[in-house]
């Protein structure tokens, strides 16, 4: 899944696992209804699991208030998912006046100073690069949600955690997903537009495209987990019903396709990093 190629990458991100699912409406004999992807929860297992804490600020962003910009933008927007009878928001309220601060363009170097004090900016620049390699539209820089902020007690940094990636590995709608060059997106997402017009993150975000490509995206390695993936549910697949995504062979044309799609962003994103 796009969750596993960020793990690899360093990028914080759920762990997954498939699942059959078979359910008895009463009759004493379970009727299978397909395979699934199950996600870990976010504020449960996967902030001890990950960061080895769950003590921190946890915010899941939702509508136009989580895009950072400053029409529109809101605390509201970003529901507390631990601490929330604290409700100490005050974390975030400092990364958007760093963000915003006019240190920005009369002071780079102190506005990246002041940012990356409150903001996990690296972390952001690699999920970037693996973000716009595979790509995804329904997410930041589309979409004002399907990521989450932790604040990390191990260094006090607000980290980006990827999460809803089931629109991965497609250009996809609303615009479609984003170009390597990121050029088409404006001040009303200021966490790419800001970030990635400062040439120093600029070039570490394109250092990064090409790690991810050479080693976690790299041909020989998606192939094999590609294949994999195919044997592992080729039984499942095969016992779907009609009217579920993976009859008549439409499963191991999905497996081809993601096998092409791998090899055509492999082209794109040399191209880019050149």
């Amino acid at each position: 899944t796009a969750d596993d190629l960020f793990r690899d990458f360093g990028v914080p991100a759920v762990r997954t696992a498939h699942y059959e699912i078979w359910i008895d409406k009463g009759t004493g004999t379970a009727e299978y209804y397909g395979v699934y992807t199950m996600c870990e929860v976010i504020f449960d297992t996967f902030l001890k699991n990950y960061f080895g804490s769950k003590s921190g600020n946890c915010y899941k962003p939702e509508d136009d208030g989580a895009s950072f910009a400053t029409s529109g933008f809101t605390l509201d927007g970003f529901e507390l998912k631990t601490n929330e009878e604290i409700n100490d928001k005050s974390d975030l309220q400092q990364m958007y006046d760093f963000l915003h601060a006019s240190t920005r363009t009369s002071n780079p170097a102190q506005w990246k100073t002041d940012l990356e004090s409150v903001f996990d900016v690296d972390g952001f620049l690699r999920y970037l690069a693996v973000n716009n390699t595979i790509q995804n539209w329904d997410t930041y820089g589309r979409m004002p949600h399907n990521y989450y902020l932790y604040n990390d007690p191990a260094d006090g940094l607000l980290k980006w955690i990827a999460w809803d990636n089931n629109e991965a590995f497609q250009t996809g709608k609303m615009g479609g997903s984003l170009s390597f060059e990121m050029s088409e997106v404006g001040n009303d997402w200021p966490l790419i537009s800001y970030i990635a017009a400062d040439a120093d993150y600029f070039a570490t975000y394109k250092s990064y495209v090409k790690s991810f490509i050479e080693t976690s995206f790299s041909s020989s390695r998606m192939n094999g987990i590609y294949s994999a993936q195919e044997t592992l549910l080729q039984s499942s697949a095969d016992a779907e019903r009609s009217g579920y995504s993976y009859v008549n062979g439409q499963f191991n044309s999905a497996i081809s396709s993601l096998k092409s799609h791998n090899a055509s962003r492999l082209s794109a994103a040399s191209a880019f990093v050149q």
